[in-house]
């Protein structure tokens, strides 16, 4: 069971106790991240996550900050996405007044040395260069970008180099004092630990934190009218394709039946994507379906890396699957194998501290709400042959339709010609 309070600044704290493990994970989710930016900064929350790391006043660089933790035989990290941003540190639990030291002072007494941030920034360059170099990953970016354009929806979290560039200190600490405060911070402590000392610990390291209430990011447009693709020209051994339409967001009522409509298409080996693509056709390695739901779009799409030559009929087969769940309900025996699935894999995830911490501090976060794990499989099990026929009918509609592909095309209107369901 977890544990949530709000102190009177706003900061809220969430304990996860856990048995059977010596490992405790101190997790900070900032409600922030490129979704919150504007054009000139775009590219800023990503940057910030890394100059934290640059040098406190109790740990004045880089190789104090890293060595804390690594002679204890700690894991640590942090990440940015569009809508949050995270810090952790996971070690033995005899050890979690140093985590909790260690992540309070990064965040609250970091120096953001001017040398130190021009150093960074070409780290991060090639950390751009690295992700730009890397198909598989790079798609989901232009997916996102053909689906939201210009606007902080479409851009990369990473930012442009150019950006990058020009940044300057005074545009990080003002986004600092704008988002880093009490009211859009969580602070959560999953693992072997106790749950009313750990309160107190993390009240203590984090008192000096900022009250002021956080900004607001702008609400993303939505505008399509038909089937639309977007190709970036590279030179590859295969295309790598996203092909999906547009779907529900985190507070739709049907997004748990999108879950389950997204394993039965290419959740796992057993999905219907799976076995037509891979299995019977041979056409791809890899290939699985995924939904995305943030707090105001959603998405479902299907991921795959194919022979140049096989394109055609790869975007065939995925479109054909969609179809047919609009044509015809699933039967009882897919369906469940769909919600064990669902509830097995959570089962398994979760087993882990910086999994619990994640799992419960990210639904405060983004939701304002806590479901625990029997009240999400209540939510599974709830889910109808009739719901997944009828948000098939919603969603797979040719004006929904959209396909990135990276590949050694320039050509796009071939492959706007397959975008038929």
């Amino acid at each position: 069971m977890f544990k949530k309070v709000q102190l009177p600044n706003g900061l809220r704290i969430i304990t996860i106790p856990q048995k059977g493990t010596r490992a405790v994970t101190v997790l900070v989710l900032v409600g922030t991240g490129s979704k919150y930016e504007t054009k000139e900064i775009n590219g800023i929350s990503h940057f910030l996550e890394h100059v934290f790391f640059k040098g406190t006043k109790k740990r004045p660089n880089t190789l104090k900050i890293a060595e804390t933790l690594d002679r204890i035989g700690g894991i640590y990290n942090a990440f940015t996405s569009k809508e949050f941003t995270g810090y952790w540190a996971k070690v033995d639990s005899k050890h979690l007044d140093l985590a909790l030291d260690w992540v309070s002072d990064i965040l609250l007494h970091s120096k953001f040395e001017e040398k130190e941030m021009e150093r960074e920034k070409k780290v991060v360059i090639e950390e751009m260069n690295m992700y730009l170099d890397t198909p598989m990953s790079y798609i989901h970016d232009l997916w996102e970008k053909l689906l939201y354009g210009d606007q902080p929806a479409g851009w990369l979290v990473i930012g442009e180099k150019e950006t990058i560039a020009k940044l300057k200190r005074e545009q990080i600490l003002h986004y600092l004092k704008n988002h880093y405060v009490a009211k859009n911070i969580i602070v959560c402590v999953a693992g072997n630990i106790k749950g009313r000392s750990t309160e107190r610990k993390i009240k203590k390291y984090f008192q000096r934190i900022k009250i002021r209430k956080p900004k607001s990011k702008p609400k993303v447009i939505e505008k399509q009218t038909k089937p639309q693709s977007l190709l970036h020209f590279k030179k590859t051994d295969q295309t790598h394709l996203y092909l999906g339409v547009r779907a529900y967001d985190l507070f739709h009522p049907l997004k748990y039946a999108q879950a389950v409509l997204t394993t039965i298409l290419g959740g796992n080996m057993s999905s219907r994507l799976f076995i037509s693509v891979r299995e019977r056709a041979g056409l791809a390695y890899y290939i699985h379906t995924s939904a995305e739901n943030t707090t105001d779009t959603g998405y479902l799409v299907t991921q795959a890396g194919v022979d140049h030559q096989n394109v055609e009929k790869a975007v065939n087969l995925i479109l054909k699957e969609y179809k047919s769940l609009k044509n015809k309900k699933v039967n009882e025996e897919e369906l469940q194998k769909a919600k064990d699935y669902l509830k097995g894999n959570l089962i398994l995830s979760l087993e882990s501290s910086d999994a619990q911490a994640g799992f419960y501090a990210g639904q405060e976060l983004l939701e304002g709400q806590i479901l625990t794990p029997k009240e999400k499989f209540k939510k599974i099990d709830e889910v109808t042959r009739e719901e997944i026929q009828r948000i098939s009918g919603e969603i797979f509609q040719p004006q929904k339709l959209n396909l990135a592909l990276i590949g050694p095309f320039k050509d796009k209107k071939p492959f706007e010609k397959l975008l038929k369901i």
